[in-house]
């Protein structure tokens, strides 16, 4: 099923980039639509404190994502909520599979974002939601008066450490080096929370329980010793893994999967622009995303101008 309309630009995925993008483009009267299979915000909707972010002291993310989603609607794009299966670059025109329906559009920003990566040990998938999460914000409620892991050392570990800490007795952070990668002044919240305690130059190798969890099996880097270490809730975070299997066929990723672009978000895919965490990059935070999307945005508008005179001097018309 073909919709009949040809959008400007299509924006894959409504997190912070996604949606400071449809501000750009929209704003500027191109005809814009965003496609997000979640909710709007993205990571920002599982991330309690935001505290980084210009202009808000403190904010929790789920409200700064409405309000972005807000701000992404004022002057106009249009919002369809589906699961992107593929994107095509079918010239002049990129085609979008969402579901059951195809999207036609004169340009794409891919801002699909990334996701919490697994362990991949035993028990982590027979145990999820059952005591394994990858969201404090969510779940951290159902652990009060317990004592919990969190596997990671860099800031979304520590962070959500910090937020168990309003629940549970205890809160363990196993990390596989000998010093957390968080920034120094999320460490230092982390040192001095006397609710959190740190082991370290280890890894998780299995999650133990029999329905719920019951505690982890550790292994020592350096020994190779293991042992068993009781707990009643593992939070893992050791890294994002780049949702991009919807631009696979457009060769515009590298060997992690990451889309790589240059300095105006431009890909090696004429007409196809990249934003945010799913993009190759040093820094992934919202302010990030917000400036990669409002860049993504400009050029995505260059492009279809572009395009547009092109096709008239080829007496082309794009249907």
């Amino acid at each position: 099923m073909s919709t009949e309309k040809v959008y400007d630009v299509i924006i894959a995925g409504a997190g912070p980039a996604g949606m400071t993008a449809a501000v750009y483009t929209s704003r500027a009267k191109m005809d814009t639509l965003m496609i997000e299979k979640g909710l709007p915000g993205g990571q920002m909707t599982k991330t309690e404190d935001i505290e980084n972010y210009p202009g808000f002291e403190s904010i929790i993310g789920p409200a700064l994502s409405k309000k972005m989603y807000d701000h992404s609607l004022k002057f106009g794009a249009e919002f369809v909520r589906g699961d992107i299966k593929e994107i095509k670059d079918d010239y002049p025109l990129k085609t979008v599979i969402v579901d059951n329906k195809e999207f036609k559009a004169k340009s794409i920003i891919v801002a699909t974002g990334a996701e919490h990566r697994y362990l991949g040990v035993p028990g982590e998938k027979e145990l999820s939601g059952f005591g394994v999460s990858y969201c404090a914000v969510c779940d951290g409620a159902f652990f009060v008066d317990q004592e919990l892991v969190v596997v990671g050392g860099g800031d979304s570990a520590v962070e959500e450490a910090l937020f168990l800490t309003r629940f549970a007795t205890k809160v363990t952070i196993i990390h596989r080096r000998d010093k957390l990668r968080a920034q120094k002044i999320i460490q230092k919240r982390a040192f001095e929370n006397k609710k959190i305690d740190f082991i370290w130059n280890h890894t998780v190798e299995e999650v133990l329980g029999d329905g719920l969890v019951s505690g982890v099996l550790i292994k020592d880097v350096n020994t190779g010793e293991t042992r068993e270490f009781p707990c009643s809730g593992v939070f893992i975070y050791v890294g994002m893994d780049p949702l991009t299997d919807c631009v696979k066929g457009l060769g515009i990723t590298n060997e992690n999967g990451y889309v790589v672009v240059n300095e105006d978000m431009k890909t090696s895919a004429k007409g196809v622009f990249s934003a945010g965490d799913v993009n190759e990059k040093m820094l992934r935070q919202v302010i990030t995303a917000t400036g990669d999307g409002s860049v993504a945005a400009l050029s995505a508008q260059h492009y279809v101008e572009y395009l547009e005179e092109e096709l008239k001097e080829k007496e082309l018309e794009v249907r």
